[in-house]
């Protein structure tokens, strides 16, 4: 038993299946990442489920674990130029062909958390709320939470006073007022509404 998750959902299936997920489409900064993981059935991994219903401890551990157990497992991303450049939802479609296509192992079936799927080579499945039902999906969004997050971290160092490390990027209001006092910086999405308000509003400054 793995937390309410069970394979019924693929169980019809016999050859391999690819759990996608991604993290990232909501915030204002950083990448849009996602994961790719086929999970091998005869090394379970127990307590599998939605990563925003885990602790950040309880991630850590299973980030490990999927990592040593999967049979095949892949994090990718979009950077914010390609965002930027192809909107929030063609980008994370992108990143997702990446995770898929970086795989070792070639699945059969696709199975990707939401309402649609990005072209690909095999049969795809969209499952909405799929990582609180298909155990692969629930790995994947375990292994692209952790990686974000940890690199969210990592650029609260080096952008300091806008709060990353906490809000991991969200329009908090903290992070909101940051951006408003601080300007945006390199790592900052341009297409999205207040990032875009407040370049306008830091050039208008120069101008004057």
């Amino acid at each position: 038993m793995q937390m309410g998750l069970d394979f019924t959902l693929v169980a019809e299936v016999e050859d391999l299946v690819a759990g996608v997920d991604e993290v990232g489409r909501g915030p204002l900064c950083g990448a849009v990442v996602t994961a790719a993981v086929i999970l091998d059935p005869n090394r379970p991994i127990l307590g599998l489920n939605d990563s925003k219903k885990l602790t950040e401890a309880r991630r850590e551990k299973l980030y490990d674990e999927i990592c040593e157990k999967a049979l095949s497992w892949c994090i990718a991303r979009a950077e914010v130029e390609e965002i930027d450049e192809l909107n929030i939802l063609h980008a994370t479609m992108l990143a997702m062909q990446r995770a898929i296509e970086g795989l070792h192992i070639q699945p059969k079936l696709a199975m990707i958390d939401g309402n649609r799927c990005p072209k690909l080579s095999m049969r795809a499945e969209a499952v909405v709320k799929g990582d609180s039902k298909v155990p692969a999906i629930a790995a994947a969004s375990i292994l692209a939470k952790v990686s974000r997050d940890r690199e969210m971290a990592a650029f609260e160092l080096i952008y300091p006073g806008y709060g990353i490390g906490g809000h991991k990027g969200y329009p908090t209001p903290v992070h909101l007022e940051a951006l408003a006092r601080l300007g945006p910086t390199p790592i900052h999405r341009r297409s999205f509404a207040p990032v875009r308000l407040a370049y306008e509003a830091r050039e208008s400054l120069i101008e004057s």
